[in-house]
């Protein structure tokens, strides 16, 4: 009689492969991990029709669901976006490998030589919502480090992750990697995902990427530690020295080029010497964004919305924005640490003493100057993609790339030393 498998075994076996084939990938030298994304990214291209054909069908289903237009702008493929993808792949391909680095030597006195060498993570979980790129470029970035890797995606994205997941397979066969280094769980049950989080034997840290629900759910249900990014609260400071040309352009890119993602402005701050001009100015730049300003704001512009303190916290992902009067940048400043969300916060001036205090006051993991928000990601950060944005402190902070995907051990060079 044959034994049942049930959901949960099946996770716990599939987490038990990716960490065999993981010692695998790590060993298999830089060569051979650059070969099976170069060949990820040729089947991708191969592939086009059906993984197009598949994110048909998500959308589809997206549409039947009645799924947010910031979530289906997410979930969306289509040529573009997918030599998008392949772009980002051969660029994490042509990364500098990061495993085998010596990052730092010394001689004790007793002539002991010690060095810190990169090593991969070992096995990674990403679990995430809606975006099928994340699929291919977590994949990549954990096999430029020589981790491997285990992605639960969300049941709005399943077929265009399935798609995506035979384009990754087909690398690593490439390259003569175990296929089991990527692992993308084809169940959209929550068993799966709330099994994975108890695989602490076999999987050493779980990178959540979505809403803050789901990151929230994983932070508080794994027993395996976890990268945190609950909110993308970024703020633009448009500083009484500002270019209103230039902190024009600055927030209306950061708003409406894609407000549905985590690095787009979510707040905007205006120096008080110059908002009776400039604020009319952006109401009128910013007419398809719906407006929430404060007391002082709507003095201005009474058409805005009353902005509440939930306001100024929101990671919108819509058309919609926070606007307030600050009076400099130590309001600004004080503003930022009361409601912001450790992503990115971005300062407009023409004053390079009052850029330095910005960046030297902000504590965020990206600071920005005389540039849009949506910069805080690991691609345009010359990262070649990024695995997620950190707003936690330990071990990484920003955007992700295959670098903070390694840690470093100890390498002791001796001569016979024996300690007294």
């Amino acid at each position: 009689m044959n034994e049942v498998v049930t959901l949960a075994d099946n996770i716990r076996q599939k987490a038990h492969a990716a960490r065999l084939a993981g010692r695998e990938v790590a060993r298999a030298g830089s060569e051979r991990r650059t070969a099976a994304i170069v060949a990820v990214a040729a089947a991708v291209d191969r592939r086009r029709a059906e993984i197009l054909q598949a994110n048909a069908r998500d959308l589809d289903a997206a549409g039947e669901k009645g799924l947010a237009a910031p979530m289906v702008d997410r979930l969306r493929l289509d040529d573009s976006r997918l030599d998008g993808i392949i772009a980002a792949i051969r660029e994490i391909a042509a990364l500098p490998d990061p495993v085998g680095e010596t990052v730092r030597t010394s001689t004790r006195p007793n002539g002991l030589r010690v060095a810190r060498r990169r090593i991969p993570l070992g096995v990674i979980a990403i679990i995430y919502e809606s975006r099928p790129n994340v699929t291919t470029d977590a994949a990549t970035l954990c096999l430029r480090s020589g981790n491997a890797v285990i992605l639960r995606g969300g049941s709005e994205a399943f077929f265009s992750n399935q798609a995506l997941a035979a384009c990754l397979s087909d690398g690593l066969l490439a390259a003569e990697l175990p296929t089991a280094a990527v692992t993308v769980i084809d169940s959209t049950d929550r068993e799966a995902m709330v099994t994975l989080l108890g695989c602490e034997d076999d999987i050493d840290l779980v990178i959540p990427r979505g809403g803050e629900g789901l990151i929230r759910f994983v932070s508080q249900t794994s027993r395996i530690p976890v990268i945190k990014h609950y909110r993308g609260n970024c703020h633009v400071f448009v500083e009484r020295t500002a270019d209103p040309d230039m902190a024009l352009s600055i927030c209306y890119n950061g708003k409406v080029q894609r407000p549905g993602v985590c690095n787009a402005t979510e707040t905007i701050l205006i120096d008080e010497p110059i908002a009776l001009s400039f604020l009319p100015r952006l109401a009128a730049h910013l007419a398809d964004v719906e407006l929430r300003g404060d007391a002082r704001a709507r003095a201005i512009v009474p058409s805005m919305k009353p902005a509440t303190d939930d306001d100024f916290a929101a990671e919108f992902l819509s058309l919609t924005c926070a606007v307030g009067i600050v009076d400099g940048l130590g309001d600004a400043v004080r503003h930022i640490e009361r409601f912001g969300s450790s992503h990115t916060e971005a300062i407009v001036t023409s004053d390079d003493k009052m850029a330095a205090r910005f960046v030297d006051s902000i504590d965020s993991s990206t600071v920005i100057v005389n540039a849009s928000t949506r910069f805080a990601d690991g691609g345009e950060l010359g990262l070649g993609a990024e695995i997620g944005v950190s707003t936690t402190r330990l071990h990484a902070y920003g955007p992700m790339g295959a670098e903070e995907l390694t840690t470093t051990k100890f390498v002791v060079l001796g001569e016979g030393q024996v300690r007294t």
